[in-house]
């Protein structure tokens, strides 16, 4: 049995443990990086970079087939190829793949551990069956899964999550998505725009990750035009019937459907990675789900020199807040017990769909009612988005009455993912509605529907 001694320990090379173990070794700490998977993140693998390459290749084909409102016009149908529309996916996604593998091959082969780690006490790691880990600190960041419910597990291949379809050689012709967040949404719009037979089905009224009621209900009728979409479907039963499935719901109607698919992609939510890490033989103290309660400030777990960061403390499954907590994880650890808070950004999230959803600040939901006043804009009339055939969308910001400072925003519209860096920059940087307003907005550009709902939320504060 080998036995290595080091300062920081971290379970986890994903966007989260490659920051820790750089900030560790930056504060001067000794660091070991754990690994019992596949090296090149979520992101890079299965998340954000295959999904963009499939959502591009389904806006191609969308764009493609309605030209004629501008004149211009396709004779003939538009040919989507699946197999050359995954083979590009794959190609470019093994590209951005293979940029974090390579960085993860540069670093010292002392400072690399292939095995799947747990706990024998809070410093010492067992590694596989071949090396314990002494650590004087120990950053947990194993990421996350998707969910996958017992019905849809018995379905066999039929059942698939997210990281499967980017696996697809094929675009297959009827497809059953199961939950209605970014991802559902995101995949199921863009399966949709290439030719596949798409069924959204969710289980609360979600749409994305919008709270306000009524820009959710305009996000609603919107994604009901362009593929079956169900918000509040109760899935009964999904049966497999040779390599098809077929799906027994009640409708958001009320009414009961039976439809049969190709494939079920459970887009349900996603767990973090922490069963296989034997917590229960440390003094950690534990949650009712088995994640060690911690310090969101310092990602400390108690008192104990374990820290916890990225897509296994539950939180903010985004790449950006992933990197930003493994440094602050990674940092602590190697100056433990010194530790700081995390410096957090402004919170900001994007559903890459068309139109575009997008959140900054704090949402709707937990806004107490008579802190803001909201001001809203209509994207329909809206001028350049109506130019370019792309004026769907309805935004609503937040405004705090006494301060007059900008608090947040939920919106669906075009070009929601440029917007909402200004939005975020602007929240950081705690601008009230006037100091915002005092910027420039040129002409015609869609930002100056952003521009309309500031001032009518100035107008609600005279």
């Amino acid at each position: 049995m080998n036995t290595i001694h080091t300062d920081v320990a971290i379970i986890g090379a994903g966007s989260a443990g490659l920051s820790a173990y750089r900030a560790a070794k930056a504060a001067g700490a000794s660091a070991i990086l754990i690994e019992g998977g596949a090296h090149g993140t979520t992101c890079a693998r299965v998340g954000c970079m295959p999904s963009k390459l499939l959502i591009a290749a389904a806006d191609a084909a969308y764009h493609a087939a309605h030209g004629a409102a501008f004149g211009v016009h396709v004779d003939g149908a538009v040919r989507i190829d699946g197999r050359e529309v995954m083979a590009r996916v794959k190609r470019e996604r093994d590209r951005f793949v293979g940029f974090v593998v390579a960085g993860v091959d540069a670093m010292p082969d002392a400072d690399k551990l292939t095995g799947y780690a747990r706990f024998i006490d809070d410093n010492l790691l067992q590694v596989g069956d071949h090396t314990r880990v002494h650590a004087k600190s120990v950053v947990i960041a194993t990421g996350s899964s998707p969910v996958m419910p017992a019905m849809y597990r018995a379905l066999g291949d039929r059942a698939v999550i997210n990281d499967d379809v980017f696996a697809w050689d094929d675009l297959p012709k009827r497809v059953a998505v199961i939950g209605a967040g970014v991802i559902g949404l995101e995949l199921g719009q863009a399966l949709a725009r290439l030719g596949v037979r798409v069924s959204v089905l969710g289980a609360r009224g979600r749409v994305g990750p919008l709270t306000d009621p009524d820009v959710r209900a305009y996000a609603q009728r919107v994604f009901s035009e362009a593929f079956h979409f169900e918000p509040r479907a109760q899935v009964e039963s999904a049966v497999r019937e040779g390599d098809e499935v077929r799906v027994r719901y009640v409708s958001s109607e009320g009414k009961l459907i039976e439809d049969t698919f190709d494939y079920v992609l459970v887009a349900a939510g996603r767990k973090p990675n922490v069963g296989g890490l034997a917590l229960h033989d440390t003094s950690l103290e534990l949650d009712d789900d088995g994640l060690p309660v911690y310090d969101a400030l310092t990602l400390q777990a108690g008192t104990h020199p374990v820290f916890i960061a990225g897509d296994a403390n539950g939180v903010l499954p985004l790449l950006h807040e992933a990197a930003d907590e493994g440094r602050a994880a990674g940092t602590n650890a190697a100056r433990y017990p010194h530790v700081e808070p995390v410096e957090r950004r402004a919170p900001i999230a994007i559903a890459f769909t068309d139109p575009g959803i997008a959140m900054v600040g704090a949402r709707h939901v937990d806004l107490a009612a008579d802190s803001f006043v909201t001001g809203e804009v209509s994207f329909e009339d809206q001028g350049r988005s109506r130019v370019m055939l792309r004026n769907r969308g309805l935004m609503h910001v937040y405004v705090h009455r006494g301060s007059r400072r900008f608090v947040g925003a939920e919106w669906i519209g075009p070009d929601a993912e440029h917007i909402a860096h200004l939005l975020a920059w602007g929240l950081q940087m705690k601008l009230t509605v006037d100091e915002m307003l005092r910027m420039p907005f040129y002409h015609p550009v869609v930002e100056e529907g952003l521009r309309t709902a500031l001032r009518d939320a100035a107008s609600k504060l005279m």
